[in-house]
């Protein structure tokens, strides 16, 4: 460690000021200081404090380890944070990842492959305990007064190393641990904040043992088992992400859309290691088993590495890499209570979590198994020469082609049985099947607040127009009247109201693809097709983003605001369907995308 030093900073506030001192005498001598956030009596702002905190650079140092107040950290944290820096100098190294993250997704599959750090990925870049190279810190601080009272300090993070191409890594296990003293900054809504695997004596060494070019990211959050899929270009060998021509953006779907579209239907499946579940609920154990049942899945079918921007299969962590059997289990353990923990207090959560360790194991299993015997799975841009399911229509989507929204709807009719393409220009004359017009969605939201589809189909001379309402989910804009008020909660900025009578039918993303994916096998009798059918006032839906994304306040009313009410009537919706988003979790998936992915189409570095 000659060439190089480290120096450290315990952020705080001045009411946790006795924590951050205990922290640092827990330190060698010398090792952290103490940073008090400079305007104590303002706005709460954790990156306010963490700006200073890098600024607090000692003379001489190589590299800057910022660490929150309420943290814990592993017996061997110092001597791994140095190794660490020899390693990999160049880096930022997250030593935390939260135990419901996609970052924690990754140090799972890190875990299970024997590797002792793991590329971060499009999330949040998790700053609770972190070292950045001297001039990244620099370069951050800088960013970071230009954005003041504007994201959450992870969120920029994320945003300045994605944008300079700063290697960034996680650790495996975790090098420390959330002691929860209660959120100045208003997380405390969150619940229970602890790291996906943290072993207090995890002995030090083998800090080369990366793995890097996940792809496919399972997790359990809000109670649901999601999953975040990479697109890759279409030359790239990765059968079951979208070929995009952004490798850089990921797309949010759930296990089971992602399992479908792999060929593995669990439907109402119910295994019987989750129907004897008894210290748990229903909900949560069968979440647990599904997350765990698709990292099986993947780490069985697909390995675990590929670049898509390169086909570069990625870093691995050697032949002779085993997994550390304690560091897998305590990664396997809290799968389910990360998945809870939104909800539930912490006793609570840990009278499950012995039960739920069990039902992941299982789940983890069973989707090992599933690999070995799944069909290959459908693409989405086959070529002429390729076999369709007997039962699969062919589509082709109009201006969709390369947008978010564009790319999270191919994916979702495709996962769905449908051979879709995507063009740039209307074909001349009739269309050889299916036409989607999609232009509607690329016009501001200002010029098209409730946009119209248009079906063609081939065999039927009748153009279905379709009324989505107010669309939101992921791929949707940030200046659409849900993502307006989605993107400020995102920033703690109070909800501004034109018209807290004003009426609006939100539609979730995935409501969309499965209303598109019904009127392809069976057109309706009307030609015109409302596919939002409950209507809410925009104060009720400030309501639910309040609870789904933050508790941040309403601003009053303007005084001038005018009832605007719905005068013409909403189309019928097709026959046998109806939106199954519940609006709550609906409203924290706009919300998740806007963070982790529409920060980069609006934020400039």
């Amino acid at each position: 460690m000659t060439r190089y030093r480290l120096s450290g900073a315990v952020m705080t506030h001045p009411q946790r000021q006795a924590a951050a001192e205990r922290l640092a005498r827990s330190a060698p001598p010398g090792a952290l200081r103490v940073v008090m956030d400079p305007d104590p009596a303002g706005k709460p702002s954790v990156l306010r404090t963490a700006l200073c905190a890098w600024e607090a650079i000692e003379d001489g140092a190589t590299h800057q380890l910022v660490v929150q107040d309420d943290m814990i950290l592993s017996d061997t944290f110092f001597e791994r944070a140095r190794m660490a820096i020899a390693e990999m100098p160049d880096a930022a190294l997250a030593l935390f990842a939260l135990w419901d993250s996609r970052n924690g997704a990754a140090v799972r599959f890190g875990a299970m492959a024997g590797a002792r750090w793991v590329g971060a990925v499009n999330e949040y870049f998790p700053c609770v305990a972190i070292i950045l190279p001297r001039e990244v810190a620099s370069g951050f601080a800088a960013f970071g007064r230009r954005h003041l009272d504007s994201w959450p300090d992870d969120i920029l993070m994320n945003r300045y190393l994605r944008a300079h191409g700063i290697p960034s890594y996680v650790s495996v296990p975790s090098l420390a641990e959330h002691e929860d003293h209660g959120s100045i900054s208003g997380n405390a809504f969150r619940g229970p904040r602890r790291s996906v695997c943290f072993l207090p004596q995890d002995v030090p060494g083998r800090e080369g043992a990366r793995l890097t070019g996940l792809r496919v990211l399972p997790f359990f959050k809000q109670g649901v088992a999601q999953c975040a899929v990479r697109t890759v270009p279409a030359d790239a060998r990765a059968p079951h992400a979208l070929r995009g021509p952004d490798a850089g953006r990921w797309l949010h779907l759930d296990c089971e859309q992602y399992l479908e579209g792999s060929g593995v239907r669990i439907g109402r499946q119910q295994p019987a290691i989750v129907g004897m579940a008894e210290a748990t609920t229903p909900e949560a154990a069968r979440g647990a088993w599904l997350t765990a049942f698709t990292m099986g899945f993947v780490h069985q079918k697909d390995g675990l590495r590929c670049d898509p921007a390169t086909g570069d299969p990625g870093d691995a962590p050697g032949p002779d890499a085993v997994p550390d059997p304690a560091v897998l289990a305590e990664a396997l353990a809290t799968v389910g209570p990360g998945g809870i923990s939104y909800a539930q207090a912490e006793e609570r959560i840990a009278q499950q979590r012995d039960e739920l360790a069990r039902i992941t194991r299982a789940g983890l299993d069973a989707g090992r198994d599933a690999a070995e015997r799944t069909r290959p799975p459908r693409r989405a841009h086959p070529t002429p020469t390729d076999a369709h399911p007997a039962d699969a229509h062919r589509v082709a989507l109009l201006g969709g082609a390369g947008t978010p929204l564009g790319e999270h709807l191919v994916r979702g009719l495709t996962d769905a049985g449908h051979h879709v393409t995507t063009l740039t220009r209307r074909p001349s004359g009739h269309p050889p099947h299916a036409l989607l017009d999609l232009t509607p969605l690329a016009l501001p939201p200002t010029a098209s607040p409730n946009p119209t589809l248009t079906l063609e189909l081939p065999a039927l001379t009748t153009k279905f127009t379709l009324h989505l309402g107010d669309l939101y989910g992921p791929g949707c804009p940030h200046d659409s009247r849900i993502g307006r008020l989605v993107w400020d909660a995102l920033r703690s900025y109070p909800l501004t109201l034109d018209d807290p009578a004003e009426t609006l039918r939100p539609l979730h993303t995935r409501d969309l693809v499965t209303a598109l994916s019904l009127l392809l096998r069976t057109p309706p009798p009307e030609s015109v097709i409302g596919l939002a059918d409950a209507s809410i006032t925009a104060t009720e839906l400030a309501e639910a983003i309040r609870t789904a994304v933050r508790p941040v306040p309403l601003a009053p009313p303007e005084e001038a605001a005018h009832t605007t009410p719905e005068t013409a009537a909403w189309p019928p919706s097709p026959p046998g369907w109806k939106p199954v988003t519940e609006l709550r979790y609906g409203l924290h998936t706009h919300a998740q995308w806007l963070a982790y992915e529409g920060i980069h189409l609006v934020l400039e570095v």
